[in-house]
């Protein structure tokens, strides 16, 4: 089934049940509250209010489930779920129009408010879920028949990952997984090849996975083989794979073993939900709030310092250069030229403390951070975020993973304008204060949330302030 397809399906119920669910709201108020109020019949009149809510109470709705994440992994969803997440995004909803459009009504007792908020409540939860639940219970008929899967590779071709494949396949309703061959760990185990296709060496997993479009890895290796297991991981990072391990006895009595309504066989899932889904849309909002308005406000100074680096120094005012971002992907990130021309004629060089390649009003921009200012530009398309680890240059990252192979874990988010690393170290001068700022980009992946993002921006705009960055 096409994605894009089933994602819409899911608007127009969406739209349709918030249209549905104004319109009795608004019958209940002229029928019930109104008469109730001024002691006589009102006439049902679809009037311009009406009109007007009907188009703008179901984008409100549609935006509110963007945030809330019901959009993405849509092939994915369960009955469950939809129940629990419905629930919630009416609740949060109804609470806001009620306090926006509704709270001014003119009422004959405060009981009416309870019973206009019951009224929006039930109708919009009880007709989107309706919509949904349809939608929903479709997509996973059409997983158990087979008819939807996500394609797979497994790892490994053990007697575990044999037993495991026969479970799968001995199965009367599918758990999804779509088989595409699997890939040795070592030379010898290759059981899997009377029913699958062998497709190399795992270390070419990241090729397979964006050549035949994997959705899902099973991992059967021990899972106490660290080094294997630590190995296969790292190369998974720049992935968006959904990562399954095939546990051992111990692994299912320590309780590390979850089950969902989908996948009907025992596995570790490694979770990659560094954030709820909602949070990360917030965080994309902000993003883009926060550039637009900041490159609206600061376009003066911006034309001054542009005037600034012309005059005083030869060169390109904007200098770009290639990074790496999230999942390994290379983009060309922008900042205002703080060097002197071919500063890097003889390969690529850090900065430090007291560069002579540094220009008089570079030094000013650095210890401001204004020369990231035109990073703006690269948040807006969606290249980074304003706060997430700093992006490196391919030459340096090799240098760091060959002393810090976890270095990858970086790249499962957006690198940002502004880090926690970035905020302690500054500008790193030589790989090891990379691999010192690395241990605090890591941490605040494994800790990131909204609270971490606004904690950062203040202490950046802090440094900013005080031109206290190096």
């Amino acid at each position: 089934m096409n994605e894009r397809r089933q994602i819409a399906k899911y608007l127009v119920a969406d739209l349709i049940a918030a249209m549905l669910a104004w319109t009795i709201l608004f019958v209940y108020r002229k029928t019930i509250l109104e008469p109730a109020r001024f002691g006589d019949d009102v006439k049902l009149e679809f009037d311009s209010n009406y009109i007007l809510g009907l188009m703008a109470i179901p984008v409100f709705w549609i935006l509110l489930y963007y945030v809330g994440g019901q959009y993405v992994r849509i092939f994915r969803r369960h009955r469950l779920k939809e129940l629990g997440q419905v629930a919630i995004t009416s609740l949060v909803g109804v609470l806001i129009i009620f306090f926006v459009l509704l709270l001014d009504d003119q009422i004959k007792h405060y009981r009416n408010y309870y019973e206009t908020l019951l009224v929006l409540f039930c109708s919009h939860f009880v007709l989107t879920l309706s919509e949904r639940l349809i939608l929903t219970s479709r997509t996973v008929s059409l997983v158990h028949q087979g008819k939807i899967g996500f394609n797979t590779i497994i790892v490994g071709g053990n007697a575990q990952a044999l037993s495991m494949y026969e479970e799968i396949m001995a199965m009367r309703t599918s758990p999804g997984f779509k088989f595409e061959g699997f890939v040795r760990v070592n030379g010898q185990d290759d059981l899997l090849t009377k029913h699958i296709p062998l497709l190399g060496k795992y270390h070419e997993l990241p090729n397979l996975i964006r050549e035949r479009k994997i959705e899902e890895v099973i991992i059967a290796v021990e899972s106490g083989d660290h080094q294997d297991l630590e190995n296969i991981l790292s190369l998974l990072e720049d992935t968006e794979v959904n990562v399954n391990i095939i546990p051992d006895m111990y692994d299912i009595l320590s309780g590390s073993v979850k089950m969902n309504s989908i996948y009907g066989v025992p596995l570790i899932r490694v979770n990659h939900e560094i954030m709820p889904a909602w949070q990360f849309s917030v965080k994309r909002m902000l993003d883009v709030c926060v550039s637009l308005t900041a490159l609206i406000l600061l376009l003066p100074f911006l034309l001054f310092v542009m005037i600034a680096i012309g005059l005083t120094s030869k060169g390109s005012i904007i200098y770009s250069q290639e990074r790496i971002g999230k999942l390994g992907k290379p983009f060309r990130i922008y900042k205002f030229r703080t060097m002197i021309c071919d500063a890097e004629k003889n390969g690529p060089q850090l900065s430090s403390a007291h560069d002579e390649r540094v220009t008089g009003i570079g030094r000013f921009l650095r210890k401001t951070r204004m020369d990231e200012i035109p990073q703006f530009v690269n948040v807006l398309k969606g290249d980074m975020s304003l706060v997430g680890p700093r992006p490196e240059r391919a030459y340096f990252i090799e240098l760091i993973t060959k002393r810090a192979p976890h270095y990858s874990h970086l790249h499962r988010v957006r690198p940002g304008i502004t880090s926690w690393g970035q905020v302690k170290f500054g500008y790193a001068e030589n790989v090891d204060q990379m691999i010192q700022r690395l241990k605090y980009d890591i941490l605040y992946i494994e800790n990131m949330s909204l609270a971490m993002d606004l904690k950062i921006l203040f202490y950046t705009i802090a440094i900013v302030l005080k031109g206290s960055g190096k």
